[in-house]
């Protein structure tokens, strides 16, 4: 979880139970950080480690994203682990022109819970996947898409060429815009004036409203699921789904979170990336690199693009969540090499020795440009553009995956939307050389 001027859990909140010795700090509106220098306003979110705090810096009289961890030892490892990252990210880019969020400062901060490792970072705006939400999951216009996908690919090729790191846990939750959807949330720009001491009666802090704020949104989660809105390969969903017109919304963003983030030659684990975003050597325990948020990144463009996750697997009768997502890999691109599906540690959980996987015989192939074209309602051209410009980040070997960096060469990041005007012209023309192909001539004799 990270800066976000949302909540970092789009669905719960944390609850009391991790309000104790070596978990979360209990914040107050209006409580001091670091001799007083930050102020908490108001809580943006909160993660497994950690909760996060619009906070107000009375040194540089701005606004900041404070994160607070656990206390308990582990958690403190794994915040120094972060703040080295976030240094070497931060010493590597003074000109903060990189696309890849910023560390401030760091310090310790005491409480009853215990020691807290506390990072300031630079207040971003709302996650992709509040942009998604918001959109109705309808999916993003393409000259969107195409800017997001450059933002994040300078991101990425600045951690991966200039400082060797891959950050393991790439997904919408985890690129923050630059700025927020409602303007009236960003404190820089809505004109409201800072908290600067604790209000009166505000004696419980900020975790007061946390029973009547989760019933709230459990209801909201029990209507989400009835409505099934999310769908992903294989499954159905209403595709006539009706977005809101996001034009003036600046979807510059960075990439955040970095505490899953490893230097390539000195990896922490084998267990990386969430569920959906995962590549399949990562599934197959067999060694990973910078590629594996390349596969990441094709995931989130397709997101972006379509509103739906590009994989979704749920275990079911006789087979793991595992081997059915390397089931729908298979049917969005073909089956898998064999040496790659025997390569790996786990492989033989889910293949026999001919690549096959053991336990689901049958797959329904589903080419990405069929399935944008008839799920998705892309024009044949588009489709086939934006498919050119993922299938080979979605390749099952690794090594063939393009790098971030010749990623922002690709055509596709560069070719313009067509108009609305355009698509008809173009429609109206393929009914024309339909017509002349089916017109016959009658020769006079």
């Amino acid at each position: 979880m990270s800066c976000s001027s949302s909540s970092g859990s789009e669905e719960d909140d944390e609850g009391f139970d991790s309000y104790r010795k070596g978990g979360y700090h209990a914040v107050r509106v209006g409580d001091q950080f670091a001799g007083g220098r930050y102020i908490a306003q108001r809580k943006l979110g909160w993660g497994q480690f950690s909760t996060v705090w619009l906070a107000y810096d009375t040194n540089t009289s701005s606004y900041v994203a404070l994160k607070i961890q656990k206390s308990a030892a582990q958690f403190v490892q794994a915040a120094l682990h972060e703040i080295d990252v976030l240094s070497s990210i931060a010493d590597g880019d003074p000109s903060n022109s990189k696309f890849v969020i910023q560390l401030i400062d760091h310090f310790k901060h005491t409480g009853p819970n215990g020691q807290h490792l506390c990072m300031v970072l630079e207040f971003l705006g709302d996650s992709l996947l509040r942009l998604i939400k918001y959109n109705r999951y309808k999916g993003l216009p393409l000259n969107k898409v195409r800017e997001i996908c450059k933002c994040i690919l300078i991101g990425l090729d600045y951690l991966h060429s200039e400082l060797g790191i891959i950050h393991a846990d790439l997904k919408p939750e985890n690129i923050l815009l630059c700025s927020t959807i409602d303007l009236g949330k960003d404190p820089f720009r809505s004109g409201i004036s800072p908290i600067l001491e604790r209000p009166e009666g505000n004696i419980n802090g900020g975790f007061t409203s946390l029973i009547e704020k989760g019933l709230k949104r459990r209801a909201r989660r029990a209507v989400a699921k009835i409505s099934g809105r999310r769908t992903s390969m294989g499954g159905t969903g209403d595709v006539a789904k009706t977005g809101r017109n996001i034009d003036g919304i600046d979807v510059r963003c960075k990439i955040v979170d970095f505490g899953n983030a490893c230097w390539a030659d000195k990896q922490l684990t084998e267990e990386i990336q969430t569920r959906q975003y995962r590549a399949p050597e990562v599934i197959l325990k067999a060694g990973y690199s910078f590629s594996v948020d390349m596969w990441s990144f094709a995931c989130i463009a397709f997101e972006l693009a379509t509103g739906d996750m590009l994989f979704t697997p749920k275990g079911g009768q006789g087979f793991s969540e595992d081997e059915d997502h390397l089931a729908l890999m298979m049917e969005l691109l073909g089956k898998m090499p064999r040496k790659i599906a025997t390569g790996g540690a786990q492989s033989k959980d889910f293949f026999d020795r001919h690549g096959d996987l053991r336990r689901i015989r049958r797959l329904k192939y589903w080419p990405l440009d069929k399935l944008l074209i008839d799920r998705y309602k892309f024009s044949v051209n588009d489709a086939r553009e934006f498919s050119e410009f993922l299938l080979p980040l979605l390749d099952f070997a690794p090594e063939k995956r393009p790098t971030a960096g010749s990623c922002l060469q690709h055509p596709w990041l560069n070719c313009k939307e067509s108009s609305p005007k355009e698509m008809k012209n173009e429609s109206n023309v393929e009914k024309v050389e339909v017509g002349m192909s089916n017109l016959k001539v009658r020769v006079g004799k």
